[in-house]
């Protein structure tokens, strides 16, 4: 496993079974991070209105409100803080509602707790790279075009065909790893390593669905797209060239 510097960081989780959501801070805590358990959707709205987290975890069943609802409020406040979902519900609609709503991860109940925690180790590091400077991996950021469209790199603000956007981290790491490899096809397997920091072969179809949500902000029409290209086989490559 690929080792990976950690970050203490406040995390909430919003988790209504007690059992699991005290595993979860234990082990959180173990690993160096402040924890707060939101045991319902209304608290983790209200808390999330007065304290700073660096991660929210978030599950889908929850009394009074639930796990979709709280996303959709969070995002509102903050575009750019790491969410990641823990649900047992694992079918692909619910998937890609999580995912349009803005969340970085989803991890389907049961899961393994090594597995979780290098999840939330790689999302604070992406994190802290647009807090702690204007460089990523010997990159300087900045505002760049193509076709229609541009994206500022530092601060996530962009504009496309469809209007403004503002890009959640995880969508500005994806759209800055296709800007440096231009031109070149990126398996998922790549995609996977270089902008969520996974090790190949892990199973998920998540690189496809932020492929979607970069399609819908950037292309004309994202049923025919001309800068974020599906290869046959093969994977995606990025042509910046106009449209």
């Amino acid at each position: 496993m690929t080792p990976v510097t950690k970050r203490a960081a406040h995390v909430m989780v919003v988790e209504d079974e007690a059992h699991l959501a005290q595993g979860l801070k234990l082990n959180l805590t173990l690993h160096g991070h402040s924890v707060f358990v939101a045991e319902d959707g209304e608290i983790a709205i209200d808390e999330f209105k007065k304290q700073k987290f660096d991660l929210l975890l978030v599950d889908l069943m929850l009394p009074k409100i639930d796990g979709f609802k709280v996303i959709e409020e969070v995002r509102k406040y903050n575009a750019k803080i790491p969410i990641m979902i823990l649900s047992a519900k694992d079918a692909s609609i619910d998937k890609v509602r999580g995912l349009e709503l803005g969340v970085d991860d989803y991890l389907t109940k049961p899961f393994h707790l090594d597995e979780l925690l290098l999840r939330t180790d790689r999302m604070l590091l992406r994190s802290s790279w647009n807090v702690t400077g204007d460089e990523v991996e010997g990159e300087e950021l900045g505002v760049y075009s193509f076709g229609q469209s541009w994206a500022d790199l530092g601060t996530g603000k962009g504009h496309g065909p469809s209007g403004d956007v503002l890009l959640t981290e995880q969508e500005r790491k994806l759209l800055l790893v296709f800007i440096k490899n231009s031109k070149k096809i990126l398996s998922r397997d790549q995609l996977l390593s270089l902008a969520w920091g996974y090790e190949k072969g892990l199973e998920t179809r998540t690189v496809d669905s932020f492929i979607v949500r970069l399609r819908k902000y950037f292309e004309e029409n994202p049923k025919k797209p001309k800068h974020f290209i599906s290869v046959r086989m093969r994977g995606y490559v990025f042509e910046p060239g106009t449209n």
